[in-house]
């Protein structure tokens, strides 16, 4: 016999945790699941998107060009969402809502990562700038054209406040987000800190030897030595990297449930009330990560290789930003059906943002007309 999710949700879920039978719903009201709840739903209508699946030949930080050991936009998604629902699932928190926000958090990336988000925000100045927290928003709500019933993929409001809060951090705000808006945050954090260390190590723009001189790397790194003997290079990297999630992930939940307990939280007005994140590495750790992050700042992220590689795919979408703006009659049917009466400069951007990689290059080399 099928269990409703609300009993099981209210059997396994803390009290802090976001319940599906709270949840405000959906701008376009529609008729409860026999078997999905919302966030459930979420989730399902995320993957089977076409944005979620164009993030698979997106730039994380290196291009295809570069191997393909390395992540790309999606495979860093998976990541988050797998170390988010560990984090979630510690600290019984909804798992659904967790992995739906996960799984979308990244889906209004443009082709060539940072690159290409900067040149699309100093191409349209104009109306509004871009921001790929915020395009999130405007494909799910706007962009995805899959139900005849409403435009976007009409989510649940708490996975669209969720998404607004990352796309207005520096915003003041009264309140504070669910924790599982935080969960994300700080799985998207900890992803990232680990594993562009990983891929730099691959493509050889790092050493070991050169991390070994940053805490975190240091102390993973000798955890791992004194469990294993005669390790290879490869081996210690390996193991490093996967040891140093394991201590970032602990520290993480081992604070945020100490946290819990001294603030009393019993509800998500509890969390909301409360004078900033609860989910958060302890200040050691933060310390910590901040070394870290300062280091692949200047080691990785303005590497040499990494700066022309993103110069030359930035000069190509602004070339094609100014191409498509000049004569917006060569987008295609979809970019021009959306088009804002003398909007032309948002069109192309919705255009453009949408392209992967490789698209993006092949549109640039071939100058293909519609």
């Amino acid at each position: 016999m099928k269990v409703p999710d609300t009993q099981l949700e209210s059997s396994a879920l803390a009290p802090y945790a976001m319940h599906s039978s709270n949840s405000t719903g959906r701008q376009h009201p529609e008729d409860a699941h026999p078997y999905r709840g919302p966030f459930q739903r979420d989730r399902d209508r995320v993957v089977h998107s076409s944005a979620y699946r164009r993030l698979a030949h997106k730039t994380q930080v290196f291009t295809g060009d570069m191997g393909d050991y390395h992540r790309s936009r999606l495979t860093h998604t998976l990541e988050v969402a797998s170390i988010a629902r560990t984090v979630g699932r510690a600290l019984c928190l909804n798992e659904d809502l967790i992995e739906a926000m996960a799984l979308m958090h990244d889906i209004g990336h443009p082709p060539f990562g940072h690159a290409g988000e900067d040149v699309l925000n100093d191409c349209t100045q104009s109306c509004g700038g871009f921001n790929h927290n915020a395009h999130a928003l405007r494909i799910v709500t706007l962009l995805e054209s899959r139900y005849p019933g409403f435009p976007g993929l009409n989510l649940t409001n708490e996975v669209l406040s969720g998404q607004a809060t990352r796309s207005n951090k520096s915003a003041p705000s009264s309140e504070q987000p669910l924790l599982e808006v935080q969960v994300v945050d700080a799985a998207d954090s900890i992803a990232y800190d680990t594993h562009d260390a990983d891929d730099a190590l691959e493509l050889g723009l790092l050493d070991v030897k050169e991390l070994l001189g940053v805490s975190l790397w240091y102390d993973a790194a000798k955890r791992v030595q004194d469990r294993y003997t005669s390790l290879s290079t490869e081996q210690l990297r390996r193991a490093a990297i996967h040891q140093l999630i394991e201590t970032l992930v602990s520290d993480l939940i081992d604070t945020t449930r100490l946290r819990l307990t001294d603030a009393q939280v019993d509800s998500p007005a509890d969390v909301a009330a409360h004078a900033d994140f609860l989910v958060a590495p302890s200040a050691e750790f933060r310390e910590k990560k901040t070394e870290l992050e300062e280091f692949l700042f200047e080691r990785v992220y303005r590497h040499p290789t990494v700066l022309a590689e993103r110069s030359v795919a930035g000069a190509a979408l602004r070339e094609m930003f100014e191409r498509f703006s000049a004569t917006p009659q060569l987008l295609p049917g979809t970019a021009t059906s959306q088009m804002a009466e003398k909007d032309v400069a948002r069109s192309v951007c919705d255009f453009l943002a949408g392209m992967t990689d490789r698209h993006a290059l092949e549109e640039y080399r071939n100058g293909v007309n519609y």
